[in-house]
């Protein structure tokens, strides 16, 4: 389970950091780099003084954990979580820590080359305060959700449905960026953070088995396969549709198939799989090229299409190809459990309702107290130097 942390870790700085700065234009490279940073630094102080304890103590009426484990009260090197027995809980708590950081750096995709990294910093504190941590309380901390027997292997709701609608909600508070189209500063950086994120989601699905045994390994084969079948339904969509198959569609697809299967990759046989890798290919792209400037929100990086839509997808499924062989506490649709499908779209509307409401309140405050966008002429200098006073290439 260490290697796992550290493999989620990777995940956030350097993979989602590279893959992020990479899509972003040179000028703002290196402060959506930083979004990513200082997120991990903040998530990792405010996880252990109280965030951990809100979202794994005793359940206060499926809303919210309790607070007995302020500053890791009571936690020592014997200590067990009743929610994690194969684990020690210094260990689990550096394991889900990895995770809240990683769902508020994901929804930074939306809000880049126009947000004043002091409003940035605002919002990483507030929202994994009163988003994340309710909403991951609900799932995985014994909230109301996990009692109606939601399914969520490692994150679908939790990380990407969560991240994925306040990405939406910001870019629409935010409004549209001077400069608005997508120009890649260095497709290299892309693909090594895609590579990256592929490699440390190991960690994400395949650890959250909290133990190295068959349903962990069943986690990391899905993974794999969703991922790999999600690129080249991306690609072929892509290549039909617009006439080349572009570098940046097969790292696109990678991902949308990792956020897919991330919900199922311990509840699903590898048919199940498969068939989500092609969802996740074909629904996002479409997403991103149609739905996108159809509706004219500026989501910079595709947070919304790649990982709301994705995750989306991914919880729905789980509704369906469920299968009680590989893990018996889930049972879907077509293994004779209909009311499971039901279950997962409550669990997918509950997610989308307190966290876009929730989000659209956190992006009024910080208006009133800090304001979220920078000046004309700080977004048209680039927000590296407006924000950093420092540039990412010295060419």
């Amino acid at each position: 389970m260490i290697v796992a942390t550290g493999l989620v870790m990777l995940m956030s700085i350097p993979g989602l950091a590279l893959f992020y700065g990479g899509l972003s234009k040179t000028k703002d490279s290196l402060n959506t780099m930083a979004m990513t940073f200082v997120t991990f630094c903040i998530v990792s102080v405010l996880w252990v003084l109280y965030g951990y304890t809100f979202t794994f103590g005793a359940d206060i009426k499926g809303l919210i954990g309790g607070a007995e484990k302020l500053f890791l009260k009571g936690v020592g090197p014997n200590s067990i979580s009743d929610l994690a027995k194969t684990i020690p809980e210094y260990i689990f708590i550096a394991y889900q820590l990895t995770f809240a950081a990683i769902t508020v750096a994901l929804a930074s995709g939306a809000y880049i080359e126009r947000m004043k990294f002091s409003a940035w910093i605002m919002f990483t504190i507030l929202w994994m305060s009163l988003v994340y941590l309710p909403v991951a309380h609900w799932v995985w901390g014994g909230g109301f959700l996990a009692k109606l027997g939601a399914l969520d292997f490692a994150g679908g709701t939790v990380v990407h449905i969560n991240a994925g609608i306040a990405a939406l909600v910001g870019a629409l508070v935010l409004g549209k960026r001077r400069e608005k189209a997508l120009i890649p500063g260095n497709l290299t950086l892309v693909i090594t953070g895609a590579g990256l994120l592929w490699f440390g989601w190991f960690g994400f699905n395949a650890g959250s088995a909290l133990a190295a045994n068959g349903l962990a390994g069943a986690a990391f084969i899905n993974t794999n396969t969703a991922a790999a079948v999600a690129a080249i339904a991306w690609m072929v969509v892509e290549w039909m549709h617009s006439g080349k198959a572009t570098v940046l569609g097969l790292a696109s697809g990678a991902v949308g198939g990792l956020v897919a299967i991330t919900p199922a990759a311990g509840f699903v046989n590898i048919g199940g799989a498969i068939i989500i890798g092609i969802a996740a290919g074909v629904i996002p792209f479409y997403a991103v090229a149609k739905l996108k400037p159809l509706l004219g929100y500026d989501d910079t990086l595709d947070a919304f299409g790649i990982h709301g839509i994705g995750g989306t997808i991914g919880a729905l499924l789980t509704g369906v190809f469920a299968d009680p062989a590989i893990n018996e506490a889930g049972r879907g649709l077509l293994y004779g459990n209909p009311g499971q499908l039901w279950t997962q779209i409550v669990a997918v509307g509950a997610t989308i309702l307190y966290s876009g409401v929730m989000t659209f309140i956190i992006f009024m405050i910080i208006k009133v107290v800090v304001g979220l966008r920078v000046d004309a002429e700080e977004e048209s200098v680039g927000l590296d130097e407006s924000q950093h006073g420092e540039r990412a290439y010295n060419l």
